[in-house]
């Protein structure tokens, strides 16, 4: 457990959606050893399943759902069934998502659709599923931004389009809530080595300048910096924090 920073989500029921790898497995076991009731969700179930046993062995009551975010009827089922199997929702984390590059120019239609469709209408399902009960607790969402969503990467257009559109979406649901009592917030990471990023083609004929310029100024960190960030947000020591976007990039955009 990180240092000081105790049990802050003992007696809480959390869905992490993206549980089975990269920065969702990281939160599943950030927030297993803050004391969080968790489920976790992944469309991989063999993997959202290896998830939730790390968290029980951590001494979480863990289990795990398998869902596609992208379909509407399975989100719709596995929120219902989280919070009748957590008995109330305290946080969302949604960290679901793909990743591709190509020349904009040579991008086809269904990868842009694709990659739309997974990272921010899944975000969406997930979202508009959660709010009532999330309104019943006064809970709060942390949705999964980029530094893609703040300033241009090459190659990257779809994906840039998707997490500006999560961004954007969250800022809305904070605002839309606030006063209701519910708190909406993002992370943008950059520069964080996961087997998503680690696994992403560029193009063959990148221009390596264009890459230095989304690069941390440092070196790429794990996913469990990611995480941190996330906790934070997820709990009562950010009250006060709506609608904000917190950059994990080791001062890429600074």
């Amino acid at each position: 457990m990180a240092q000081g920073t105790g049990r802050r989500f003992e007696g809480r029921g959390v869905v992490i959606s993206g549980a089975a790898s990269g920065i969702g497995l990281a939160t599943v076991i950030r927030l297993a050893e803050e004391g969080a009731a968790l489920a976790c969700v992944d469309r991989d179930g063999d993997g959202a399943t290896a998830a939730a046993e790390i968290a029980t062995d951590l001494g979480s009551d863990a289990f795990a759902l398998a869902c596609d975010v992208a379909d509407e009827s399975q989100v719709v089922s596995t929120i219902a069934l989280a919070v009748e199997q957590l008995g109330k929702l305290d946080s969302i984390v949604n960290m679901a998502g793909i990743l591709g590059a190509s020349h904009t120019d040579e991008m086809p239609l269904d990868d842009w659709n694709r990659i739309l469709t997974v990272n921010l209408t899944g975000t969406f399902l997930m979202c508009r599923e959660a709010i009532p009960h999330l309104l019943e607790t006064g809970g709060n969402i942390v949705n999964a931004a980029s530094t893609s969503a703040l300033a241009g990467h090459p190659w990257f257009a779809a994906y840039g389009a998707s997490k500006a559109g999560v961004l954007m979406m969250t800022r809305t649901i904070a605002v839309e809530y606030g006063k209701r009592g519910m708190r909406a917030n993002t992370v943008a990471p950059g520069g964080v080595g996961t087997p998503m990023t680690d696994s992403a083609r560029l193009p063959d004929d990148i221009d390596w300048d264009l890459l230095s310029r989304i690069t941390p100024l440092d070196q790429f960190r794990g996913p469990e910096t990611v995480a941190s960030a996330i906790a934070f947000l997820a709990s009562e020591d950010a009250a006060h924090v709506n609608g904000e976007s917190i950059r994990c990039d080791g001062a890429t955009l600074a």
